[in-house]
């Protein structure tokens, strides 16, 4: 087996082998991050390329080591995905919810995509493919891939298994133009009505319906709360004695897989901790709902299923769902009582309001996803108008 030494680079001399099956192998000593001297080598069939392949291999040593991680370039989609998800998890950074939201983004909409491919096959081009490709099913699903994508891909640049991001080099998504729906006030009744009506049935079979419905639409319209903050309203968070009645919102209900559904300490987001005055309708509607409730515990739940456990989102929107489809009422949501509010309050005071209301931090979000566009001009244009072009009368001009 001979040698020959030849110098390569900025990595130092390099030894060339012949290898018993002909075929030639270049080493040379490589200095990792961890600062230890390591022997790399790489083989071809000539000198020079065993001397390529190994240009090649410590171009990406250098370049994509991996930090305290199994993955590399050609470690399949896959185990990225079951990596960054588990990265997810141990400083509980983010809430159940959105990390359930992101898995299920990531496996449904991304991985049948791409899980046969490895790290290094997967680049801007692919990536650019796939988002469209879902953009058109809808825009929704091909946010969220984006989404995921970006966050996943994030994880394995900075634990240095890629050299750069694919998702920041993707065309730019364009979200459908489409205004925000929100109830006027003779549709805000018209389904009280249908509730009121429901509420009052008597059944031969099964509970009674026993008002809660009813309150928690109140609630909504009063407070422009998220329905499942609403469900998380406890005694203590209630101050029906002052004038107007206030009520602390700090807490939402959520259902969680393999663990139930439970009262979560915190809304949404830290802007969504509020104190918020209440309307003398829904006071009114939280009064009735104490009145009659069994448990008068400081941190009992106001709106409770009969066994005092928590109501869950799901079966609220069905059963408004349900009640309302029967009266011909469709299309109505709790979050569409949320737009209603905010576009009541905007057009009454101010979108910063509304943004407070509803427990924004940027009065964008208000604007683009809550408030319902006012198509109506003000009418002083007319006034100022006449005042610049009408014509002069005929009969005094003569």
């Amino acid at each position: 087996m001979s040698r020959q030494r030849v110098p390569i680079g900025t990595h130092g001399a390099v030894t060339v082998l012949t290898l018993p099956d002909r075929r030639m192998e270049a080493r040379t000593r490589f200095r990792d991050l961890d600062g230890k001297s390591r022997l790399v080598s790489a083989r071809g069939q000539s000198r020079s390329a065993a001397e390529i392949a190994l240009k090649r291999r410590l171009s990406e040593r250098n370049v994509y080591q991996p930090v305290d991680t199994s993955l590399t370039l050609d470690s399949p989609f896959g185990e990225l995905v079951d990596y960054w998800l588990a990265d997810l998890d141990p400083e509980a950074r983010i809430a159940p919810s959105t990390r359930r939201f992101y898995e299920d983004a990531i496996r449904h909409e991304v991985l049948p995509a791409l899980e046969h491919l490895t790290l290094r096959e997967i680049g801007v081009a692919r990536c650019d493919a796939l988002l469209k490709r879902l953009g058109q099913l809808s825009y929704a699903r091909s946010k969220r891939a984006k989404t995921v994508l970006r966050l996943a891909f994030g994880l394995a640049v900075r634990h240095e298994v890629m050299p750069r991001n694919p998702i920041d080099g993707v065309s730019r998504m364009h979200k459908p133009k489409r205004s925000p729906t929100a109830l006027a006030a003779v549709a805000v009744n018209a389904i009280r009505a249908v509730i009121k009506a429901w509420e009052h049935q008597r059944g031969s079979s099964g509970p009674n319906p026993d008002g809660q419905l009813g309150q928690i639409v109140e609630v909504m319209l009063g407070t422009s709360a998220r329905i499942g903050e609403v469900l998380g309203i406890r005694r203590c968070d209630l101050d029906l004695t002052t004038t107007p009645a206030t009520l602390r919102i700090c807490g939402t209900v959520i259902s969680q897989k393999g663990v139930g559904t439970f009262r979560q300490a915190h809304p949404k987001t830290d802007r969504s901790n509020r104190v918020v005055a209440l309307p003398t309708f829904t006071a009114e509607a939280l009064r009735r709902r104490l009145a009659v409730s069994g448990d008068r515990s400081f941190d009992a739940l106001v709106f409770a299923s009969r066994e005092g456990t928590p109501l869950t989102t799901a079966n609220v929107r069905r059963q408004l769902r349900t009640v309302l489809e029967r009266a011909g009422i469709t299309g109505v949501t709790p979050h569409m009582f949320r737009r209603t509010v905010a576009t009541v309050i905007n057009e009454a005071a101010s979108v910063d309001l509304a943004a407070q209301l509803l427990g924004h931090t940027d009065p964008k979000v208000t604007i683009e996803h809550y408030i319902r566009r006012n198509e109506h001009v003000n009418p002083l244009t007319a006034e100022l108008l006449d005042q610049a072009f009408a014509q002069e009368d005929e009969s005094k001009s003569s």
